[in-house]
């Protein structure tokens, strides 16, 4: 019984020494990046240094339902009720207003995406993140987390788009 106790005192001693010890302090690159105003044109990086979440991309519409879509009328408070409603119920497990969670945040996505690519990465993320590109990219930048498809309406998702336009 001694030596049993002994071996396992050794064992978890080992262990608890193997666990610690040994950091290796990484440098810390700082990047500087610059603020660009929002267009009507598709940016390009020049350089890989920015993220697929901060990449603006006013042309591409995506794969989906959604073709073509006019966001220029005055926001429907209404519609921006039921999309807010909306929004808390089904996307905040992964998606937080203000700061980057699972996914990304919303805020500001209608300067950086296009109307139509928002409501068919709503209505259709399993297709977007197979063939658009960008939608690819944000996969592989939130760890491979893919986007749930809540199964909503396009009333619905309309209804998350003009709570979006809110946010800034």
């Amino acid at each position: 019984m001694k030596s049993t106790l002994k071996i396992l005192t050794l064992v978890i001693t080992l262990f608890a020494l193997s666990c610690g010890g040994g950091e290796e302090k990484k440098e810390e690159k700082t990047k500087v990046q610059l603020k660009r105003q929002p267009t009507t044109k598709k940016v390009e990086s020049k350089s890989n240094d920015t993220k697929p979440s901060e990449t603006i991309d006013l042309t591409n519409k995506g794969v989906g339902p959604i073709t073509s879509m006019d966001i220029s009328a005055p926001v429907d408070e209404a519609m921006v009720a039921k999309g807010k409603e909306v929004f808390d119920k089904m996307c905040t497990a992964c998606h937080r207003v203000g700061k980057k969670f699972i996914g990304p945040a919303p805020n500001g996505i209608l300067e950086r995406r296009t109307p139509e690519w928002v409501m068919n990465m709503i209505l259709d993320p399993e297709g977007m993140t197979q063939k658009d590109p960008l939608a690819k990219a944000l996969l592989m930048e939130f760890n491979g987390s893919p986007m749930a498809n809540q199964s909503l309406t396009e009333d619905e998702a309309r209804g998350v788009l003009e709570y979006f336009r809110t946010l800034k």
